[in-house]
């Protein structure tokens, strides 16, 4: 098993042991962040009924594609594990969901006008992080956008554990320039690039957003 192929497997592995804690904790995390909100309320601007969005990476909640579409903008759920697609299906009748690698998705190209990857290119190596970044941009129309969430910071390997549970996962902290670096090489016009102070209720390390267009 290659390096890349274990780093999945665990994170699948991890995120089936832990996908009702992280629900849990987290499905109604978004009515407490209101910076988050008027982000995503920024990148939606101009998406409706006839547009489509991945949230790529979107966990056992959907939190984040669920407050589009709750919207009534279209949204396809992705997710490497089992138990958080089938949560998500659960919770989020309506929403379409779909098991699968985020760095090799089951979509043609040009399908999506927008891809969420909120927290979930942390759990891969940056050296394959713009391999996942040219695959959002293999999947999105021209002129479509993606918006990127990530936790700031140096530093990346395998943690011992999720939410408390013992399991190893792979975990990577970024700084401003590398986000901007893997917008740019992934062919991306960079239009919005923001850190934030944790909210009191989060793990104690500053966020950074970005949205980028495809050219």
């Amino acid at each position: 098993m290659n390096s890349l192929a274990l780093v999945n497997a665990r994170t699948r592995q991890a995120y089936n042991l832990a996908a009702q804690r992280y629900h849990d904790l987290f499905h109604n995390a978004m009515s407490e962040k209101e910076y988050d909100r008027d982000l995503l309320d920024r990148f939606a601007c101009g998406l409706g009924g006839e547009s489509l969005v991945c949230d790529a990476g979107c966990g056992p909640s959907a939190q984040i594609g669920r407050y589009l579409f709750d919207k009534g903008i279209p949204v396809i759920g992705v997710d490497i594990s089992d138990e958080c697609v089938r949560l998500a299906r659960r919770h989020i009748p309506g929403m379409k969901f779909r098991k699968a690698d985020i760095g090799r998705m089951p979509f043609a190209a040009d399908v999506f006008d927008g891809v969420i990857a909120y927290y979930s290119i942390i759990d891969t190596p940056k050296r394959r992080v713009g391999r996942i970044f040219r695959e959002f941009r293999r999947v999105l129309r021209p002129g479509g956008r993606l918006l990127v969430a990530v936790k700031a910071g140096v530093g990346e390997g395998f943690q011992p554990e999720l939410l408390g549970i013992e399991t190893p996962i792979w975990f990577a902290l970024f700084t401003e320039e590398e986000i901007a670096g893997y917008f740019a090489g992934a062919g991306f016009r960079l239009e919005f690039l923001e850190k934030r102070d944790p909210y009191g209720f989060e793990i104690k390390v500053e966020r950074i957003f970005a949205i980028g267009e495809k050219r």
